[in-house]
């Protein structure tokens, strides 16, 4: 019908041209005379039939090069996964280096710190235990248990707190934070374990830690309680008196009936070899689906 009604609108364009006798279309072979409205409907439809074919081809041409932004969007993202793993290699490499590496010193200046965090630096001095600080609360670092416990839905963790006690350097002249180790919740009193406070000159060995912001969801500090969620250098230095330096003592600084020292927690997340499978793979797919729907259909291919 569409093309007979094309024909038809072809036809009475062709007369209102004069390319007709004049007089040979005024009568219809029914001998009804033909109306003006009913040539410009037959007309207009044989138009929107002819031109239905190419908006539907130009529709399916950009939905074609649309379609096709997905697989180039994920080989994109896949590939910017891979100089992230890269990178993120690297800075393990670097920071199992700086931990192995052996202790120094600790700088006199301040700012020779900001490029040492993991650092291991050796102190001599003594402990102030009057003016302890707590964080808390805080499991104990153990990569043993923690292997052994790997898997499983329950875990035997214990909660506690952290010791960060003033240590005044003795060659330095200058007063430290020195986080001693962890301490399970009943023994945070200092009272329950007099043993383990020391008196005297000792040599520390411990790992520059950095000031930290608070994370989402991270509890403020509360100083009037003396309860730290995150390392909070100025508050603390303030609070007691020492300059914002802080270092964790190592596990050879443990003593019986003190805290348990070694509670640097290292770890870096490298999920990039996953979300490289994740993003080439569909890459993958998407590829073969477009090629399937608009390769395939294609005259010549």
């Amino acid at each position: 019908m569409a093309a007979v009604a094309w024909g038809l609108g072809h036809l009475l364009r062709a007369a209102g041209a004069g390319r007709a006798p004049a007089g040979a279309v005024k009568r219809s072979v029914l001998g009804v005379p033909p109306r003006a409205g009913l040539a410009w409907r037959l007309s207009r439809c044989g138009s929107s039939a002819a031109e239905a074919p190419a908006t539907k081809a130009e529709d399916d041409s950009f939905l074609q090069w649309f379609l096709l932004l997905i697989p180039v969007t994920a080989f994109g993202l896949g590939t910017w996964q891979v100089q992230r793993r890269k990178w993120k290699l690297n800075l393990i490499a670097e920071l199992e280096s700086r931990i192995m590496a052996e202790p120094v010193p600790l700088p006199a200046d301040p700012m020779e710190l900001k490029t040492l965090e993991y650092r291991p630096v050796k102190v001599r001095g003594h402990f102030d235990h009057s003016k302890e600080l707590y964080m808390m609360p805080r499991t104990l670092v153990d990569p043993a248990r923690e292997a052994q416990e790997a898997g499983r839905l329950t875990s035997s963790v214990q909660s506690g707190a952290y010791v960060i006690t003033p240590f005044h350097c003795t060659d330095l002249g200058v007063t430290i934070l020195v986080n001693r180790g962890f301490v399970p919740r009943k023994k945070v009193n200092p009272d329950t374990r007099r043993k383990g406070q020391i008196e005297g000159e000792v040599d520390l060995v411990g790992m520059v830690r950095l000031t930290e912001t608070r994370k989402p969801f991270v509890p403020e500090n509360n100083p009037e309680r003396n309860h730290w969620h995150y390392r909070d250098l100025d508050a603390m230095a303030k609070l007691t008196g020492a300059d914002p330096i802080f270092i964790d003592a190592d596990f050879k600084s443990t003593v019986p009936g003190g805290p348990i020292g070694g509670q640097t927690r290292v770890t870096l997340r490298n999920e990039h070899l996953q979300y490289i499978l994740t993003w080439y793979g569909l890459c993958a797919a998407t590829s073969y689906l477009w090629f399937k729907k608009f390769m395939r259909r294609t005259p010549g291919l």
